[in-house]
C-alpha cells in the first residue's frame, strides 16, 4: 500500500538504546561541551537532552537535576586531572618535595590547558551559591586528590624531608587552605569583569604565595621550597581564558 498523498514517507526514528553508563556517560560530555561553549547558567537540561537526542525521562533516569549533572561534569574533569599528576605523584627517583612542587606545576599547567572549559563550569554563580553544591565540588576535589598527597607527605615525613605530627591531616589542611580562596576568587573575577586584569591578577598572586608560604611552614619546609615560579604569567592567562566563557 502506498502512501496517500501529501503524506509523511519518512521512516520512524526508533530510540537507541544505549547501557546505562555508556548513556550516563554520553550525557555528561554533551553538557561538558556545551558548559564550555555557552557556560552553566545559559544551558538548560532541555539544551542537553536535545544534543543527546533523548528524551526527558532517559534524561532525568540518570540526573535529577542540572545540579547533578553539573557534578558529573566537574568529576570527570578532576579524573583527567589527576591522571595527569599521578606520574608525577608516583615518580620513583625523585624526592617527596620533588614530587610534591611537581604535583602543583602539573596541576597548575592542567588547569591552564582547560581554563576556557573549567570557566563553563564555575561561574561566579557556582563559587557565590549559598547551597551545598559549591561543597559537593570541592569535596569530590578533596577525594580525588586526598590520597596523592597524603601519600607524599607521609613519604616525605619519613624521609625527612617534611615534619609534620599526621600526614593525613597535613593534606585535608593543605586541600582547605585552596577551598578557602572563594571569596578572593569572587574578588578576582569581579575586577578582571571590570577590565582590570592587572589589579585581578596581583590580588590572586598575592593570595596563592600566601597559601605556598602557608604549606611551607605547614610542613616544615624552608621559605620558597613550594616554588611558583612564573605564577604572574600564568594566572593572567587563566583569567583571560576564564573570562572568554562568557
Amino acid at each position: 500500500m502506498t502512501p496517500a498523498d501529501g503524506a509523511d514517507r519518512s521512516p520512524v526514528k526508533r530510540r537507541v538504546v544505549k547501557p546505562a553508563e555508556v548513556r550516563r556517560a554520553e550525557l555528561t560530555a554533551i553538557a561538558s561541551r556545551l558548559f564550555a561553549a555557552k557556560g552553566y547558567d545559559a544551558t538548560t537540561i532541555e539544551d542537553v537532552i536535545a544534543a543527546a537526542g533523548v528524551s526527558k525521562g532517559a534524561f532525568y533516569h540518570h540526573f535529577r537535576a542540572k545540579e547533578d549533572l553539573l557534578e558529573a561534569v566537574v568529576a570527570d574533569y578532576l579524573g583527567q586531572a589527576r591522571r595527569q599528576v599521578e606520574a608525577v605523584a608516583n615518580a620513583p627517583n625523585r624526592s617527596p618535595l620533588q614530587r610534591l612542587t611537581g604535583v602543583m606545576r602539573a596541576l597548575r599547567d592542567w588547569k591552564a590547558a582547560h581554563m576556557t572549559e573549567l570557566g563553563g563550569v564555575a561561574p561566579p554563580s557556582v563559587l557565590t551559591e549559598p547551597g551545598s553544591l559549591l561543597h559537593r565540588l570541592t569535596s569530590a576535589a578533596s577525594e580525588a586528590f586526598g590520597p596523592l598527597l597524603s601519600k607524599i607527605i607521609e613519604d616525605g615525613a619519613r624521609d625527612g624531608d617534611f615534619n609534620v605530627v599526621d600526614a593525613g591531616l597535613a593534606a585535608e589542611l593543605i586541600l582547605g587552605v585552596s577551598e578557602s580562596r572563594r571569596p578572593v576568587l569572587i574578588q578576582t573575577i569581579a575586577l578582571a569583569r571590570a577590565g582590570d586584569l592587572g589589579a585581578a591578577t596581583e590580588l590572586l598572586v598575592a593570595r596563592v604565595r600566601a597559601e605556598c608560604a602557608t604549606m611551607e611552614r605547614l610542613l616544615g619546609v624552608p621559605p620558597g621550597a613550594l616554588d611558583a615560579a612564573g605564577l604572574t604569567q600564568d594566572l593572567d592567562a587563566m583569567l583571560s581564558d576564564y573570562l572568554a566563557v562568557e
